[in-house]
């Protein structure tokens, strides 16, 4: 198993500069992670530096309170992927959900598939704050308009991933859609945790220490 390419090595904190970010790239290419992810600002800057390496950039799309309309996500999703963004995380709308309006769920995840078009979707449920039931739905409604990956959080809420979630994402989804866990994810420990639990990618700004394993502290 190449652990490294189960890796989005992520830093999206508001106050990241660009001297995080040159050291997130270059920690990419030596460990040859799968993408790095990063706040839509700084994509261009980050597709510019690693063009030439399968180091992918990824971003992410109404982030982190997923609240915007379709419309705004699906043009966010078109200038990222104009920029160079190679795989784009969107936020569902969460107030959606807990209002079981699940045709504008419906809308919003679409709209962002639909803008991406080939470029690989992920969708974050951010599993702290739904039920089961509220999970199970969300993600058959990502499974329904052709998302490539359901993701259990943006890890800027109250908790982060769970093996029970990753388990509840996998059973849901079936073998053949990609299961992210992203959110509180620190260890190698915790890799080998979700991924026998049944995920495919892993987000995590820890990637340099679970490589190494051992163990780093922050909320991603």
């Amino acid at each position: 198993m190449n652990l490294a390419k189960y890796i989005d090595h992520t830093a999206l904190k508001p106050e990241t500069t660009v001297k995080q970010i040159d050291q997130l790239i270059e920690e990419a290419k030596t460990y040859n992670f799968m993408s790095v992810c990063v706040n839509p600002t700084h994509v261009k800057y980050a597709a510019d530096k690693l063009n030439g390496t399968d180091v992918l950039v990824c971003t992410v799309i109404g982030f982190p309170l997923g609240a915007n309309t379709p419309d705004v996500k699906a043009f966010e999703t078109k200038s990222a992927i104009s920029n160079g963004a190679g795989e784009v995380d969107m936020v569902v709308n969460i107030g959606a959900v807990k209002d079981a309006n699940y045709d504008l769920v419906r809308e919003d995840i679409k709209a962002v598939v639909d803008a991406a078009g080939d470029v690989t979707t992920k969708v974050i449920i951010e599993t702290c704050l739904l039920t089961d039931e509220e999970k199970v739905r969300v993600c058959e409604i990502a499974k329904e308009v052709g998302a490539d990956f359901v993701k259990t959080s943006t890890g800027f809420s109250s908790g982060g991933a769970t093996v029970e979630d990753i388990q509840l994402m996998r059973k849901t989804v079936g073998a053949d859609m990609g299961v992210k866990a992203s959110g509180g994810v620190r260890s190698y420990e915790d890799v080998k945790a979700m991924i026998d639990a049944g995920a495919t990618r892993i987000g995590a700004s820890a990637g340099v220490q679970i490589l190494k394993g051992e163990e780093a502290t922050g909320d991603y």
